[in-house]
């Protein structure tokens, strides 16, 4: 149940998650002019009590101690967590989070059923859970005002009342926000300023440079250009209807197809399903016609989406595409992707796409998991695990 708001004069704020002067003013949502730059990266030292992380849009949020309850939504926050140690601090989530790339990791355990499920503007469950820090951009609600009963002075309400939030979303796609100074962060960066929060840069550089060196090592192993497949990145949201994704765009949400120098189908298109909603039909995808089809959100192998894709077989247009043809129709990574995710869709990307130089990307388990032995791994379990449970 909701609680009543303070009295007048009363404090409304957790003493250890304040906002700083960035964050309040002109409102939430009114822009980020006093963002600072990223290389002024690093919060105060590991020795200090009071610390601050500055985000676009949000601004500058100060904290005494590291949260240990935090509502969040979309389930890159959630991955983020866990790879900086704190799963433990994520006490509500969204729903549908892929725990399949965790079970390969020696002692990292996260069970999505033990946290509440939220949906974006729950304020009862926000009341509920009365968490010390929102993972959320509020920016969300601005875009997609048309979705929600939930204004800017709800977010101000919750601000005052339970927590302040701490998120970027837009930076998925580039989407834009028609915020002025709107800040568009790598995937990294974006990681990083999380690793902020909870204090865990050095555990975050671990693992960065484990990025680093399976992006060198999947760059140094790719095929010559001319020799590279074409390929099509979609989500079928009706039968026969591709909504296609341009893997050169610059957001995140692709950013584990960026290293693989992919001949994306869609580059020259002037549809895409991120910017206009632009959708290909049969006889349009036949006309591409790539060498290799991805399903976008197709990790697990459970998205209804990807099943209906692989029905393309019994199709008198469908059975004509060279993917379906080579048997090369594939469940692609999340988009929505933390530092854990980005690791694991990379490694899948290239065994689905470059199998000759990878290895092949195994079947599903009838449990959404799936098994690649020690010697076609990309890059170590172990060591990922280790970093994650503090042995950096």
């Amino acid at each position: 149940m909701g609680r009543e708001k303070p009295a007048r004069g009363e404090s409304t704020r957790r003493e250890f998650v304040t906002y700083g002067s960035t964050a309040v003013g002109g409102g939430l949502l009114a822009g980020c002019s006093d963002v600072v730059s990223r290389n002024e990266s690093e919060p105060a030292g590991e020795t200090d009590d009071e610390y601050s992380v500055t985000i676009s849009p949000v601004g500058t949020i100060e904290f005494e101690e590291v949260p240990s309850q935090v509502l969040t939504y979309n389930k890159h926050y959630v991955d983020m967590a866990v790879a900086c140690g704190h799963g433990e601090a994520i006490k509500a989530m969204g729903d549908n989070f892929y725990t399949g790339y965790y079970e390969q990791l020696p002692g990292v355990e996260f069970d999505p059923s033990t946290r509440v499920t939220v949906s974006h503007d729950d304020k009862e469950i926000i009341y509920q859970v009365d968490p010390d820090l929102i993972l959320l951009d509020p920016t969300w609600y601005r875009v997609y005002s048309q979705y929600y009963d939930f204004g800017e002075d709800d977010i101000e309400e919750i601000t005052k009342n339970v927590a302040p939030y701490f998120g970027n979303r837009f930076s998925r796609a580039h989407t834009d926000t028609g915020i002025q100074d709107y800040e568009y962060y790598t995937a990294w960066e974006l990681y990083a300023k999380v690793a902020q929060v909870f204090r865990e840069t050095e555990r975050l550089q671990a693992l960065k440079r484990i990025r680093d060196e399976l992006v060198a090592h999947v760059e140094s192993n790719l095929p010559p250009e001319a020799e590279r497949p074409t390929v099509g990145l979609v989500a079928m949201n009706d039968w026969g209807v591709f909504s296609p994704y341009k893997i050169d765009n610059e957001g995140f949400g692709v950013s584990h197809y960026r290293p693989l120098g992919v001949k994306d189908v869609f580059a020259e298109s002037d549809r895409t399903y991120e910017e206009d909603g632009g959708v290909y039909d049969l006889e349009a995808m036949l006309e591409l016609d790539p060498d290799v089809l991805i399903h976008n959100f197709g990790t697990g192998g459970f998205d209804e989406r990807y099943q209906s894709m692989l029905e393309l077989e019994d199709d008198p247009v469908g059975s004509k595409l060279s993917a379906v043809q080579k048997d090369r129709l594939y469940g692609g990574g999340d988009s929505m992707q933390g530092p854990i995710y980005n690791l694991f869709q990379i490694e899948m990307a290239a065994k689905q796409i470059y199998p000759e130089q990878f290895g092949e990307f195994p079947a599903y388990n009838d449990d959404g998991t799936y098994d690649i032995s020690e010697s076609e791994q990309l890059f170590s379990r172990k060591r990922v695990a280790d970093i994650i449970n503090g042995d950096i």
